[in-house]
């Protein structure tokens, strides 16, 4: 049967407050003179996910939770001006958001708005039933209504994917996205043992492949029993900002999967789109192209292949 979109993604939608500041962590003072400025811009990460993989050519759509605020606007005008369906459910809490401090290496502290997020939310089953069953893929960002869609996912027999951030292996919100994916992402940042972690969720779940990104010391690959280190690609700019980048990794992964590359080729097309994510500054959402990403991988792969070589 044909399919209208390659990803659904489910999730991940709202608006950020970007504040520079001059280090991280920021010392107490009574107050600070912040330039470029403080903007507020939409974005989060299904919104970066679903631009990611837009960018690189794929039928994306994206569903999630909005209020009738004016961050919702912000939201709506984001898809509206990408060309990017989008699917809103009414939040009776507002459009989530969150403040970003962000320092001068491009390391960056969120402040997220819990008061946003309600209870209540949910997806209409009906609607999460229609919009996977016209989907190849579906992505799910680790949010509260997301949560009450993994029953449906499995029963759809749809694959499924997930970033987890910046987990820590054990809090229990986590685990059923990582167990109930066929495709797991998360950071290593809170992780004391990350092939630990990594293989605990492949045993434990139905993780085909489990990565687990490291910034610029790269990301590892859990695929087939076998645990594979990537290299980071290299910046094609200077780095100036974080945000983003593990989404750009994940919609990166998902376009060589889609398309049937190695697992460890994907790799290299999220390393690739990460890489270039860090060059964007935070108030603004572009992502790369796919002619951009293909030549970034093949450069990855002509040095591979020089290295091996010596």
């Amino acid at each position: 049967m044909h399919k209208q979109t390659d990803v659904l993604v489910l999730g991940g939608a709202g608006v950020d407050t970007i504040v520079h500041v001059p280090e991280l962590p920021l010392p107490f003072a009574d107050s600070y003179m912040i330039r470029p400025g403080i903007e507020t811009r939409a974005g989060q990460s299904g919104d970066f996910v679903a631009l990611g993989l837009h960018a690189l050519g794929l039928r994306t759509h994206h569903l999630d939770v909005i209020g009738d605020d004016h961050e919702g606007d912000l939201v709506r005008a984001l898809h509206r001006d990408r060309g990017i369906p989008f699917t809103e459910a009414h939040g009776p809490g507002g459009t989530k958001r969150a403040v970003n401090l962000v320092g001068p290496d491009g390391r960056r502290l969120s402040l997220y708005d819990a008061a946003r997020s309600h209870e209540s939310d949910r997806f209409e089953e009906e609607t999460v039933r229609a919009l996977v069953a016209a989907a190849r893929h579906v992505h799910v960002v680790i949010t509260h209504p997301c949560a009450f869609t993994l029953p449906v996912l499995r029963e759809a027999g749809v694959t499924v994917s997930t970033d987890l951030h910046n987990w820590d292996g054990v809090d229990t919100y986590h685990e059923p996205f990582a167990l109930q994916s066929d495709h797991v992402f998360l950071s290593t940042a809170a992780l004391t043992d990350p092939e630990r972690t990594m293989r605990d969720i492949a045993d434990r779940g139905r993780a085909r492949t489990v990565v687990a990104t490291s910034g610029a010391d790269g990301s590892y690959l859990l695929y087939d029993g076998e645990l594979t280190h990537i290299p980071a690609a290299v910046p094609p700019a200077p780095v100036v900002d974080s945000n983003g980048a593990g989404d750009a990794f994940a919609s990166g992964f998902l376009l060589g999967l889609l398309n049937g590359e190695h697992p460890r080729r994907c790799a290299l097309y999220g390393a690739v789109a990460g890489a270039y994510a860090c060059t964007v500054p935070s108030t603004r959402t572009d992502a790369i192209g796919l002619e951009e990403l293909l030549a970034g991988v093949a450069d990855m792969e002509k040095e591979s292949r020089a290295d091996n070589r010596k």
